[in-house]
């Protein structure tokens, strides 16, 4: 089965008509199902004798993902989610006390309160910037932001783009200061990765990490970091598999089970256990539909998409948050609604519509991907009319 631009027939089991919250959960599709299940199967039929061809998807996954954000597959590390990553990090780094973060307002709580939660173990001292600041006078909010570096800064967290705005961060820029006044650059790509092209290399990102389930239309319980050094990181949470040659022991010589083996210097310091076979398995499925369809392309067709849909939602009253700068868009569009009614009735009464969208923290935000086609944008509007009308008694 081929992928393709606004092509939903790789998603015969979805039953929302207008599927616009990938920005939350992106349902997979079938060819991603089919390689999960069939993961899970080989465990059923073979058991321990399963394990081979798992351990050759695993590395696959890792190919896979790599590709998406322009690094080598070696440097990946599969985990949980995008929280995972975070804390992998945020508690692996050797920190000193006093060493100073940089965190932002408005950020989703998976890239806030794992670093508060080290700041307070290790003794750190947190900065804050404001995200919205970057959407009104970027070039300002860069030079407040070099104030700090040159105070000192050991790491700047931020993610790629805003869950509530759909800001889209400039991740080129803050790599670049962050590498001028030597500090690390980590970024939470789970609203990017999978919806626009990534190059954490170009863009001078030190970590990043992202969960399956959204923009790469994965499942929950799957996810990646990428670290630019794996050395630097001393994983305080580790297990047998996070040693150089953890499956020695059961090589049926005797002697071998030693506890003492250094940790391996790449990323399975930090994935500890046996892994997530079946959602490995649909992570590099996903993934090669993504590299399918291109993300480029993914980008222009979803660029396409809101500006329809924002310009029909600008005249009805609502009020974007969207970017007039092309840097600053993602794939996330989100709105105020008309003074006269309110967001939870109107995001209700689009849902009993067929229209399935978020709300986060009074914003309606809307975020579709490739399987969405460009015919969908009057229907949407229909149904706001629709929900309008029907909110406003």
């Amino acid at each position: 089965m081929t992928a393709a631009l606004g092509d939903r027939s790789l998603l015969p089991d979805l039953e929302v008509p207008l599927y616009l919250d990938h920005a939350a959960v992106g349902p997979t599709p079938a060819p991603a199902l089919a390689a999960g299940i069939a993961a899970m199967q080989s465990i059923g039929r073979l058991g321990t004798g399963a394990l081979p061809g798992l351990m050759e998807t695993t590395e696959a996954a890792r190919q896979a993902v790599g590709a998406l954000m322009g690094a080598r597959g070696a440097d990946v590390a599969l985990l949980g989610n995008t929280s995972a990553g975070v804390i992998a990090v945020a508690w692996g780094l050797d920190w000193a006390a006093g060493d100073r973060i940089l965190l932002f307002e408005g950020e989703f709580p998976a890239n806030v309160s794992p670093w508060l939660r080290a700041a307070e173990h290790f003794g750190l001292e947190v900065r804050w910037a404001r995200a919205g600041d970057f959407a009104g006078e970027p070039q300002e909010a860069l030079l407040g932001l070099e104030r700090e570096l040159i105070r000192g800064l050991r790491l700047v967290a931020v993610s790629a783009v805003q869950f509530q705005t759909g800001l889209a961060m400039p991740l080129g820029a803050l790599g670049a200061l962050c590498r001028k006044h030597g500090a690390e650059l980590f970024v939470d790509g789970i609203q990017a990765l999978g919806a626009r092209p990534l190059d954490v290399g170009a863009m001078g990102i030190d970590y990043l990490a992202a969960g399956g389930h959204k923009w790469l239309m994965a499942t929950p319980g799957i996810g990646a970091l990428w670290a630019r050094d794996w050395g630097r990181l001393e994983p305080r949470l580790s297990s047998w598999l996070s040693h150089e040659e953890p499956l020695r022991f059961l090589g049926g010589v005797p002697g071998r089970l030693n506890y003492d083996q250094p940790l391996a210097l790449g990323p399975a310091r930090v994935e500890g256990g046996l892994w997530n076979a079946a959602g490995q398995a649909v992570l590099a499925a996903s993934c090669g539909l993504l590299a399918e369809v291109g993300l480029e392309s993914i980008a222009q067709h979803v660029d396409v998409y809101l500006d329809l849909l924002e310009a029909g939602l600008l005249a009805r009253g609502f009020g974007s948050a969207r970017t007039t700068t092309a840097e600053g868009r993602s794939s996330l569009l989100s709105v105020v609604v008309p003074k006269d009614v309110a967001v939870i009735p109107l995001a209700d009464a689009l849902r009993a519509r067929g229209l399935a969208l978020s709300t986060p923290d009074g914003w309606l935000r809307f975020a579709p991907h490739w399987p969405n086609g460009l015919r969908e944008v009057p229907m949407v509007l229909e149904a706001v009319d629709a929900a309008l009308e029907e909110v406003r008694g």
